[in-house]
């Protein structure tokens, strides 16, 4: 398959993002996957996105610094030399699950700056960059995505910073939408549900239950690939004429049902 379009998937090398970039990657994607481990730690990963797209590239950098959002982005181009799909997908859960009675502003300040700031200021750099391409060559399909949680409308009140800076990305979805529509740069979410990951492995045994007792109308545990297959479907421009849209792959937990 020819690779000629260029994705970064930020947090790429585990979990729901390396499910994305082996999905992208096997629809014609080169990828640009980017996380604080070092090139060494992210080597298996790496490898296998390259079975599927063998310029693919890993740049450490964390996301909550600018100086490595621009370095991130500089590496892109000189080895690149170009970027068509952006996905917001780095991310962490709070260190302490903590009551929003009792929980800390440090642990606030650091769900804030990876899972809100860093996206939003990543995205801005990136569209930029994406409207100078637009500009100066063919207007092509060029897409940003934002994997968002269903604890953007869900209330966890032991994880509220979470929830919040999960809520703050699906309103930056809608800014950039309405921002980003003049230079045919669309913008998505996309909200996973129960996806089984390395961020899930300790509420594995609750989520188990639940599932079993109905919570979900497809009943098991969402995975990388299936959050993947839906990033693909919006990177590719098989969704036409819906930017800004909300994608859920929830398994149907958040269908209001009797």
């Amino acid at each position: 398959m020819k690779h000629d379009k260029v994705a970064l998937v930020t947090g790429g090398a585990r979990g729901i993002g390396l499910g994305i970039a082996l999905k992208l990657a096997d629809t014609g994607f080169t990828l640009a996957i980017s996380g604080r481990r070092t090139a060494e730690q992210t080597h298996v990963a790496l490898e296998q996105i390259r079975r599927h797209a063998p310029s693919s590239i890993y740049v450490q950098a964390d996301v909550t610094s600018a100086a490595d959002r621009r370095r991130l982005l500089s590496a892109i181009e000189e080895d690149l030399g170009r970027l068509d799909v952006l996905v917001n997908n780095a991310g962490i859960a709070p260190r302490i699950r903590a009551d929003v009675l009792e929980a800390s502003e440090e642990s606030f300040d650091e769900q804030i700056a990876t899972n809100l700031k860093g996206p939003y200021f990543l995205t801005q750099a990136a569209a930029s960059w994406m409207i100078r391409q637009q500009q100066s060559g063919p207007r092509l399909h060029r897409t940003i995505i934002n994997i968002c949680s269903i604890s953007a409308t869900f209330a966890s009140v032991n994880r509220g910073d979470y929830c919040i800076s999960k809520a703050g990305i699906a309103m930056a979805t809608r800014l950039w939408a309405v921002r980003l529509a003049e230079y045919g740069i669309n913008v998505y979410e996309v909200r996973p549900g129960i996806i089984e990951s390395d961020m899930t492995a300790g509420v594995h045994a609750k989520y188990d239950a639940l599932i079993e007792q109905g919570l979900l109308l497809e009943k098991r545990w969402g995975t990388p690939a299936d959050v993947g297959s839906a990033v693909s479907v919006l990177a590719t421009g098989a969704l036409p004429y819906a930017t800004g849209a909300v994608l859920a792959v929830d398994g149907g937990l958040t269908l209001p049902r009797f």
